[in-house]
C-alpha cells in the first residue's frame, strides 16, 4: 500500500511500476468513491486508468454514503480478486479511517441514520457545533475530549451512535476486530519540509480551479438533490465551492479557505500516520523516489 498526507504525488509515484509489474489499483480515497466528485477528489485520468486498472473509483452516486465499513468488504475483495489474476495489487490513497478499517477491523458500530443525522444537523443550525460538543461531553467524555467543538461529522457521529444504541462510541470502539485475511506491506509517502507540502498544495487547487472545480459542483447541484451536510459535499474543496456557489464567500475567500482546509487535512493526515504501526517512511521529496518504490516488489 502507498499512503501519505494529501499533494505528495501519490498516484504518479504509484503508476512508475506499471512497466515492470502487471499493477492493478485499488483506490483508499473516501471522495474518488464518488461519482462525478472528479476535478476536486484528482481522480485519475482516463489515460491514467487506461494505463492501469483501478478499483473502488465511481461506485457511488454524491446523494449516497459510503462508509469505512463497507470500503473495508470492498477493498478485501478487490484485492483477492485481483491475487487471483496473478496481477499485483496495490493500495493506494489517504483517507486514513479507510487504512486503519482495513488494517485493524471495524468497530461494532450501528449503521447510518438520515434521519438523525439530519435532526442533529438542525440543532446545530440552531445551537451551534459547540452546543452539541458539550452534550456529547456530558454522554461520551472520552470521545469529546479528542473532538475540537465544531468538528462537525465527527461530534454527530458520535451523538448519532449513542441516541442510536444507548452506548458511547468509545466503548463500542473497543470491540475485538477482524484480522485482515492477507499481508498487507504499507509505505507512507512523508514530506521532509512542510513547506514545499504546502506550496504543492496551494498549486494543486489552484490548478482545480482553473480546470473547473467550480463549474463541476455547479452542475451536480443541477443533477443530484445535494445537501451541504451530505458527506460528499463534505470533502475538502467541495465545502468551499459549496459556500461560494451559495454566495457565501468570494472567489478569494474561496480559495484562501480550501488551501488552508487542505494543509490541515494534511496534517490530520500525519498525526494519524504516526499513531498507526507497521508503515515504512519514505521522504516524499526524493529524487529516487519511484525506483525505491518499484524496488519493494
Amino acid at each position: 500500500m502507498l499512503t501519505g498526507p494529501t499533494g505528495t504525488g501519490k498516484t504518479d509515484i504509484a503508476l512508475q511500476p506499471a512497466g515492470e509489474f502487471p499493477l492493478e489499483i485499488i483506490s483508499v480515497d473516501s471522495a474518488q468513491v464518488y461519482r462525478g466528485l472528479d476535478i476536486g477528489s484528482a481522480k485519475p485520468s482516463a489515460e491514467e486508468r487506461a494505463l492501469v486498472p483501478h478499483h473502488l473509483i465511481d461506485l457511488v452516486e454524491p446523494h449516497e454514503s459510503y462508509s469505512a465499513g463497507r470500503f473495508r468488504a470492498d477493498a478485501i475483495e478487490a484485492v483477492s480478486a485481483i491475487l487471483a489474476r496473478g496481477k499485483v495489487p496495490l493500495l493506494v490513497g489517504g483517507t486514513m479511517l479507510y487504512y486503519r478499517s482495513l488494517v485493524q477491523g471495524m468497530d461494532a458500530l450501528p449503521p447510518a441514520d438520515l434521519a438523525m443525522r439530519a435532526a442533529l444537523d438542525a440543532e446545530a443550525a440552531a445551537k451551534g457545533w459547540p452546543a452539541l460538543h458539550a452534550e456529547l461531553a456530558l454522554v461520551d467524555p472520552k470521545t469529546a475530549a479528542r473532538l475540537a467543538p465544531n468538528d462537525s461529522q465527527r461530534i454527530q457521529r458520535a451523538l448519532e451512535v449513542f441516541r442510536s444504541s444507548g452506548k458511547p462510541i468509545s466503548e463500542l470502539q473497543t470491540a475485538p476486530k477482524a484480522v485482515l485475511p492477507f499481508e498487507l506491506r504499507a509505505f507512507a509517502l512523508i514530506p521532509a519540509d512542510r513547506a514545499v507540502l504546502h506550496a504543492k498544495i496551494a498549486a494543486r487547487f489552484d490548478a482545480m480551479l482553473a480546470c473547473g472545480l467550480v463549474e463541476e459542483l455547479e452542475s451536480l447541484r443541477k443533477r443530484y438533490s445535494l445537501q451541504a451536510s451530505m458527506p460528499s459535499m463534505r470533502c475538502v474543496g467541495y465545502r468551499q465551492a459549496w459556500d461560494y456557489l451559495e454566495g457565501e464567500i468570494d472567489r478569494a475567500a474561496l480559495r484562501e479557505k480550501a488551501i488552508a482546509a487542505t494543509r490541515q487535512l494534511a496534517k490530520r493526515q500525519l498525526t494519524w500516520l504516526r499513531s498507526l504501526p507497521g508503515i515504512e517512511t519514505l521522504d516524499a521529496d526524493d529524487s529516487q523516489l519511484a525506483q525505491r518504490i518499484t524496488s519493494a516488489f
